[in-house]
């Protein structure tokens, strides 16, 4: 029977395990995991264009060809032996590309593969900026921000590695400070930005008409209301181009800048970069992902989510809401599930514990009070 009744006991550790599974409640993502979503479904949208028809036609090794010119012999070879592989090979080499940004993008939405596949984003993203982009016409005189230098692609792994995994317990004062640590997040805040304030006072924005005419180029091949933006914006932009180029720059410095300042004006300054990148966005024409011949959204969205990335945290508790431990270890979730769970046993096995410590008082008290009358006895039968 002693057995019996302890079979029919429950058994803690299978209770906690059942209302872990049997929890309903959701606890939402954490901004860098959230980020991370964003930058999947970026990479997913990349796949999507490079299935368009243009990209299995020799359209697109032409067009990569291109990036090669003007760049130096180291640069510019390599790509046009790249053009020549992917002119021969159009339809296996463009399908192996688009498979490879579909695994990357799959890759990072799964929490348990998110490492490797932004380990693998990182070096495939080097390479499409070499072979796919010649460096983004940083080299041959032709980048600028509005054409989307210094490579929207390298822009990637700079996303990669500010939303690498961080360990559990270190927090840090915004999400791209995680796993890199603040101070070198800042550096390369500035480097990014401070790099885009330098290319736009290059003569390729800034001498006369060229901002301009990059933006109404955009306009070719879209959809009537957006090549009606840029050729009414890119027509502005021609009688005031080197004026718009400086304060371009000007904008550009104050927000490469502003990663150092106290929160309340860094929060500024990150709201005045998610400006600058979308107002650049127009200018890229969308990147030209509405005209059937885009590979990517160009930089202007990615700007903005490495902007979203450096937003400041608030003060107390709600800034730690936010660790790496509850945004992007699995264990940590698990943990917290299972919490109720040994939370709702514990009062049990306090009672139980409560109730078997109160009954040997009891016995105690109750053998106490029938010795007086055992002794009682004792003296009558005497």
């Amino acid at each position: 029977m002693t057995s019996q009744a302890a079979d029919a006991q429950p058994r803690p550790g299978w209770r906690c395990s059942a209302a872990a599974l049997c929890d309903d409640r959701w606890t939402p993502p954490g901004l860098r995991r959230r980020l991370q979503l964003v930058l999947a479904g970026i990479w997913l949208l990349d796949a999507l264009l490079q299935f368009q028809a243009v990209m299995f036609s020799r359209s697109f090794a032409q067009m990569l060809a291109g990036t090669g010119s003007g760049n130096p012999a180291i640069i510019a070879g390599p790509v046009s032996w790249a053009a020549r592989i992917i002119a021969a090979n159009g339809t296996v080499t463009n399908a192996i590309f688009a498979a490879i940004q579909l695994v990357i993008a799959l890759g990072i939405a799964w929490r348990p593969t998110v490492r490797p596949a932004l380990a693998a984003s990182i070096g495939w993203a080097l390479a499409i900026w070499w072979f796919g982009e010649g460096l983004g016409g940083v080299l041959n005189g032709t980048g600028s921000p509005v054409n989307g230098a210094p490579g929207a692609v390298i822009l990637y792994a700079l996303l990669a590695v500010l939303l690498w995994p961080a360990a559990p317990g270190r927090p840090g004062p915004f999400a791209a400070a995680c796993a890199t640590g603040a101070a070198a997040a800042r550096v390369l805040w500035l480097m990014l930005w401070g790099s885009l304030a330098a290319l736009a006072l290059l003569p390729a924005t800034r001498a006369p008409g060229a901002f301009g005419a990059m933006v109404a180029g955009g306009a070719a091949g879209q959809p009537g209301w957006v090549a009606g933006l840029d050729r009414r914006l890119g027509a502005f932009l021609a009688g005031h181009g080197p004026a718009a180029a400086v304060v371009l720059a000007a904008v550009l410095a104050v927000v490469a800048v502003s990663a150092w300042l106290p929160a309340r004006l860094a929060r500024a300054g990150i709201a005045l970069a998610v400006a600058t990148a979308a107002f650049l966005w127009v200018c890229q024409g969308l990147g030209g992902i509405l005209t059937g011949g885009g590979t990517d959204p160009n930089s202007g969205p990615l700007l903005a989510l490495i902007a979203v990335a450096f937003w400041p945290r608030g003060a107390g508790p709600a800034a730690g809401a936010d660790t790496p431990a509850a945004a992007d270890t699995p264990a940590a979730a698990d943990t917290a599930a299972a919490a109720p769970a040994a939370a709702a046993n514990t009062p049990a096995a306090a009672g139980t514990a409560a109730a078997g410590t109160a009954a040997v008082p009891a016995a105690a008290a109750g053998d106490t009070a029938a010795s007086p009358g055992v002794a009682a006895l004792s003296g009558k039968e005497a």
